[in-house]
């Protein structure tokens, strides 16, 4: 099969490790099936998609909404490139899914609202699929409701007219939605399991997403949820697109 491909933009060694790890994991993926690219590292190179089954794009330190004069030189460039590729991608209808951050860059690149309207806390929420959602073989074998790690500075405010919601809750409208048929974008993250949470909460206790001194709490509250359904989410898209 051809591989996928993994756009991770996560500076900190650790956490990047560990999201590749669930992607693999959830994804039921070899590290031969999923190669990865760490966009602040380096220049996005020439890609050529037909030597993949399909594109993830992982979550991000990277808010896409922010004033550009906040952005840094990476960031500029990293917006720059996946804009880029986003127009091929969209154009062939090729088989993408953004995770958290893919919102930001699919729901932009797709003339979407993107703000800090609906942004939300580090923790479990409860998603509800829309109908839509429902009927989508991405989302094939999701029960209606389930809970989900989020956490994140902006949102979908508004969706543009050629989008499909497919999944919401009672904060944040805006959890999953699609473009043509094969273009998938979640604000939750569906490779994040406790123990993944718990991992980033330490990882991150000095980076500014939160008091340093809530860490323990936010571990704690972590722990007491139990987030199995989303992963589903990954062993359908690699099920459905891998060729």
């Amino acid at each position: 099969m051809k591989p996928f491909l993994l756009l991770a933009s996560r500076a900190e060694d650790a956490a990047a490790e560990d999201e590749y790890a669930a992607y693999l994991r959830y994804g039921g993926l070899t590290p031969e099936q999923l190669r990865r690219i760490r966009l602040e590292a380096a220049p996005l190179p020439d890609l050529d998609l037909s030597m993949y089954s399909g594109v993830i794009v992982g979550g991000s330190p990277f808010t896409s909404s922010d004033p550009p004069d906040h952005k840094s030189p990476t960031q500029h460039r990293v917006e720059r490139e996946l804009a880029g590729l986003l127009d091929r991608i969209v154009e062939q209808d090729f088989p993408f899914l953004g995770a958290c951050y893919g919102v930001g860059t699919l729901g932009t690149h797709q003339g979407a609202v993107i703000d800090r309207t609906f942004g939300e806390p580090l923790g479990g929420v409860e998603i509800e699929l829309t109908d839509a959602g429902a009927a989508d073989p991405v989302l094939r074998g999701m029960p209606r409701r389930f809970t989900a790690f989020t956490g994140h500075k902006e949102a979908c405010t508004t969706l543009p007219a050629h989008a499909v919601l497919l999944a919401s809750s009672q904060r944040c409208p805006v959890q999953m939605f699609r473009i043509r048929q094969n273009l998938y974008a979640t604000q939750f993250h569906p490779e994040l399991d406790v123990d993944g949470l718990v991992t980033r909460i330490d990882i991150y206790r000095h980076a500014g997403y939160f008091p340093p001194e809530s860490a323990e709490e936010l571990m704690e509250a972590a722990r007491r949820f139990t987030v199995t359904e989303p992963m589903t989410i990954l062993k359908n898209f690699v099920a459905r697109y891998a060729t």
